[in-house]
């Protein structure tokens, strides 16, 4: 079962769509045991950076989030949901984030040929391959945001070029990000998603 973690600022239901179409069973919930009890889990989010860390610190989910990764239950962050999984962002000023991967978000440079928010379709990069991103080279992807997650090169396993090389896709153990939205990339976003059902499946073995 994975578990799209629900805290008010995430674009849930058409996440949940996607898992449907892919045939993955899931469920949104805040709920500790819920989360705890995951084969593996999604935080999807839109919005502002602060008032997402405020809504996890609001539903004490921050904790059972830390215990979650700690346990090895894989953790996929989508586009605010990713910058989240990073140690802060400077959006309106420095905020903490959730610390699962080094580095910070910062905001896209302001140029006349780049406008931000950077919003459209993009080609990956593949700098590292894993379970997510595989089988999705030089695919194009649905982006929607201003900042970047600003990280060493170890941490990136997909670009896209904007104004900047613009991290795509980021891990670091058993936590993934993907700045662009999966759910509204068609085909290349559900085979990134099957992707990371490759990587729950096999964290599930494991850990029993």
């Amino acid at each position: 079962m994975i578990i799209i973690v629900d805290y008010d600022t995430g674009n849930t239901r058409n996440v949940q769509k996607a898992l449907d179409f892919i045939g993955l069973e899931s469920q949104i919930s805040d709920q500790a045991a819920d989360i705890l009890a995951a084969d593996g889990l999604i935080l999807p989010g839109v919005g502002a950076y602060a008032l997402a860390m405020e809504q996890l610190k609001q539903r004490n989910l921050i904790s059972v989030l830390n215990e979650a990764v700690e346990r090895g239950i894989p953790l996929l962050g989508v586009c605010l949901g990713m910058q989240l999984l990073l140690e802060g962002s400077m959006e309106y000023g420095y905020h903490d984030g959730l610390g699962f991967i080094p580095g910070i978000c910062e905001k896209l440079p302001e140029e006349k040929a780049f406008p931000v928010p950077h919003m459209g379709w993009n080609q990956l990069m593949v700098t590292q391959e894993n379970a997510l991103t595989k089988e999705i080279a030089d695919e194009y992807f649905y982006f929607v945001h201003s900042y970047y997650a600003d990280c060493e090169p170890e941490y990136i396993d997909g670009l896209a070029q904007y104004s900047l090389k613009v991290p795509a896709v980021i891990s670091k153990g058993n936590v993934y990000g993907a700045q662009f939205h999966p759910e509204k990339s068609g085909e290349a976003g559900m085979t990134l998603l099957k992707g990371f059902k490759e990587v729950v499946d096999h964290a599930s073995i494991t850990r029993n």
